[in-house]
C-alpha cells in the first residue's frame, strides 16, 4: 500500500516545526511508519546546498533551480522510495515554499516555477498540506525571540506579506490538499484540529 505524503508550510515564525513531532507521534500511535524529513535538505547532497542556499547570495534563478536540484535528490533518495515501501512521509517545506519564496517573495515569474516543478515532480504531488499561518507582526516576535537569522528570515516585513499572500493563493488554487491553520491559537488548540484533520486523512 502506497504510503501518505505530508508537507509543512508557512512563513518563516509561523510555528510550522513545532508541530511536525506531533504529527509523527500522532501517526506513530496509529500504527503508521513514519519518515521526517525537510528542506533543502532531507539528503546528504541536499544538506550542503541547504548551507549554500540559506546563507549565501546568489542569483534568483541560481536560488530557484538550487532549490529544486536538492528536491530532486529529496524525492529520488527519500520521498518516492518511502512512499513505496507503504511509509509517511512528513516534509518541512516542498515546492509550495518555492512558490511562496522564490515567486511571491523574490518575484521570479510564476511560470518559470511551474515548469521547474513539471519536471522534477509531475506525478507527485502532497496528500496533505499543513499551512501554519500566521500575521507578520506575530512571526517576527517570533524569529527575533530565537536564533541566529539566516537570510530569508532576515528579510523585511514586505517580503513575507508577499510570502504569505502567494500561500494563501495556493491555498485557494489546491483546496483539495491544503489545510489552513491559524497558528495564532495555543498550541494545544492547534493540535486538536490537527488531530482531526489527519483522522481525516487516516
Amino acid at each position: 500500500m502506497q504510503g501518505k505524503f505530508i508537507t509543512f508550510e508557512g512563513i518563516d515564525g509561523a510555528g510550522k516545526s513545532t508541530h511536525i513531532g506531533f504529527v509523527t507521534d500522532f501517526l506513530v500511535a496509529r500504527g503508521k511508519n513514519v519518515v521526517a524529513s525537510r528542506e533543502p535538505g532531507g539528503t546528504p547532497l541536499g544538506e550542503k546546498l541547504r548551507d549554500h542556499l540559506l546563507h549565501e547570495q546568489m542569483h534568483l534563478e541560481t536560488e530557484a533551480l538550487l532549490m529544486f536540484a536538492s528536491r530532486r535528490e529529496h524525492i529520488a533518495q527519500v520521498i518516492a522510495p518511502n512512499l513505496a515501501e507503504g511509509n509517511w512521509v512528513l516534509s518541512d517545506r516542498f515546492t509550495d515554499a518555492s512558490f511562496a519564496y522564490q515567486s511571491g517573495g523574490r518575484g521570479l515569474a510564476r511560470g518559470k516555477l511551474e515548469a521547474l516543478e513539471a519536471w522534477v515532480h509531475h506525478d507527485l504531488q502532497p496528500d496533505l498540506t499543513l499551512l501554519f499561518d500566521v500575521p507578520l507582526e506575530v512571526a517576527r516576535q517570533r524569529l527575533n525571540a530565537t536564533r541566529t537569522l539566516d537570510k530569508f528570515e532576515r528579510e523585511q516585513s514586505d517580503f513575507f506579506a508577499r510570502c504569505r499572500a502567494e500561500y494563501l493563493r495556493r491555498a485557494a488554487q489546491f483546496p483539495e490538499r491544503f489545510a489552513v491553520i491559524d497558528s495564532t491559537r495555543s498550541i494545544a488548540e492547534i493540535q486538536a484540529e490537527l488531530g482531526q484533520v489527519l483522522e481525516k486523512l487516516l
